[in-house]
Order: structure tokens, then C-alpha cells, then sequence
């Protein structure tokens, strides 16, 4: 896979982003990350919530263009955090006009940075909030599949709209639970790292009509701009891997991805 740096990209189909965090992003202004999206035809962005601190300022940057949107939810890294008032606010503002989805929520036993018990609880307690409010779902599962697939079990006839398991590096038992229950992949720049074929696989056993394209930015900064700072500009990047893992030409993946990632998050077209 070449690392040569080259230009980025620009298709005539539009591109949803679905999956990055706006506030983490440092190297340029908001201002200029957003141009930079807009010059590669990225139609609409969806930064992310993961701590109960940057739930207002995903709100507030919802507002910083007509098409940037947002979440709400608490990431597994800041499960221990999760208080009714935590609760309380997501509640509030799912029902904001620019709040997409709930999320980022999950599991992740890589890093353990709260108690797997404590996870799995406030996993459950934001699905429930998810089932409440008839949104999608964002989910984060890291070294945690078969909890993953037990919590979703429960809520399989409740949740009224399914979602996506977004920056997808899980293994085969998870996909193909996701894919038969109607959830989306999220893939992004690890699907272009020389290491990751076990990715590349689950693109491969993924219906292109269940993809969906992130740079999750300020992380995991596609090949060839591996150590740069990520950022949505990045996305066609993804859109060639998957077009060439696929074997699909590139036309078929931005039309398919972007018809899920409205399907997923913006069903009203």
C-alpha cells in the first residue's frame, strides 16, 4: 500500500461524514476544517459526544454551519462519570433539531478506563434513553464482543432504530450479528494501515449497503497522511479503500454509503 503523499481526491457525489470530534481537532480553526470538507464535496458532518464535559460543545458546534449535526452520549472511557443528571441532559437535547443520534456509547475492555460492570450499566442505560427517544445508535466496542452481542440482544425488539458500530475493528462474530440485525460498520483510516487485514475482511463480508465512511479526526489519520493530525477533508481517502477492497467502482460506494448514512441518520432525507 503506498504511503507516497498525494492529493487528495474530489468525486462529484457528495459524502457524509459521520463519525469525527470537531472539538479535538487543533491544527487549523473550525472555520478552515470545515472549508477544507466542503472543497472535497463532503456534504454533511456529524461530530461526536464522549464526555459528559463536551456534551454542550458538540451542541454548540451543531450550530456552527446548517450541516454540521451532533450526538449525545457517553463514551465507555467515561462510564464512571454517568450521573442522573448526565442522564437528564441527554434526554433534554436528544430532541434538539440538529441532534442525530445517541452516542458515542459502548463497551471497551482494551483500555478499562472505567469498570467493565459500570460499562456494560450505562451501555444499557443509553440504549434505554436510544429506545425512548426513537434516535439511532453510535456504538464504540473495543475487546468486547460477546458483551456487545449479550446487551444488544436485550435490546433487539425495543430499539425502535438501529445504527452503527462506528470505527468497526471488531471480529467476524460481532459483523455478522451487526449485518443480520440491521446495523451499520463504520469504517475509517485503519482500513487503509498496512497491518489491518482483519478490517479489510470485514469490508469484504460487509453489503456495501451497510457501510459507512468516518475518519473518527482528530484520530486514525488514513494512509498517505499517517502522522498528521486527522481531519475530515480525509474521508475520500476511505471511500478509495473501500471502492478497492470492495472491488466496486468508486461511484457505487459514495452512492451506496451515502444513501445508508441517510437511511442511519437523517431518514427524512
Amino acid at each position: 500500500m503506498s504511503t507516497k503523499k498525494r492529493d487528495i481526491p474530489v468525486f462529484d457525489l457528495p459524502i457524509i461524514e459521520t463519525h469525527c470530534h470537531l472539538d479535538y481537532l487543533k491544527e487549523r480553526p473550525l472555520a478552515d476544517t470545515l472549508d477544507n470538507a466542503r472543497k472535497v464535496n463532503i456534504e454533511r458532518i456529524i461530530t461526536i459526544a464522549v464526555t459528559p464535559d463536551n456534551l454542550a460543545t458538540v451542541r454548540e458546534l451543531s450550530q456552527a454551519a446548517p450541516w454540521v449535526y451532533g450526538t449525545q452520549g457517553i463514551h465507555p472511557h467515561d462510564a464512571e462519570l454517568y450521573t442522573a443528571a448526565v442522564e437528564a441532559e441527554i434526554r433534554q437535547h436528544s430532541a434538539d433539531p440538529k441532534i442525530v443520534a445517541i452516542g458515542e456509547i459502548g463497551l471497551d475492555y482494551f483500555y478499562d478506563n472505567s469498570d467493565r460492570r459500570v460499562q456494560r450499566e450505562v451501555f444499557r442505560q443509553q440504549l434505554q434513553i436510544a429506545c425512548d427517544t426513537r434516535l439511532p445508535v453510535v456504538i464504540h466496542s473495543r475487546e468486547a464482543d460477546e458483551d456487545t452481542i449479550a446487551i444488544l440482544q436485550e435490546f433487539e425488539h425495543s430499539l425502535p432504530r438501529r445504527g452503527v458500530i462506528h470505527s468497526f475493528t471488531s471480529g467476524p462474530e460481532l459483523a455478522r450479528y451487526a449485518i443480520d440485525q440491521g446495523w451499520r460498520l463504520g469504517f475509517n483510516g485503519i482500513a487503509t494501515f498496512n497491518k489491518a487485514e482483519n478490517v479489510r475482511d470485514i469490508i469484504r463480508m460487509t453489503p456495501i449497503e451497510q457501510i459507512l465512511l468516518e475518519t473518527d479526526a482528530p484520530f486514525l489519520t488514513p494512509v498517505p497522511y499517517r502522522g498528521k493530525e486527522n481531519a475530515p477533508h480525509y474521508l475520500p481517502f476511505i471511500a478509495e479503500q473501500v471502492a478497492a477492497v470492495k472491488q466496486l467502482g468508486i461511484d457505487e460506494v459514495l452512492q451506496a454509503t451515502y444513501q445508508a448514512s441517510l437511511a442511519t441518520f437523517f431518514p427524512a432525507g
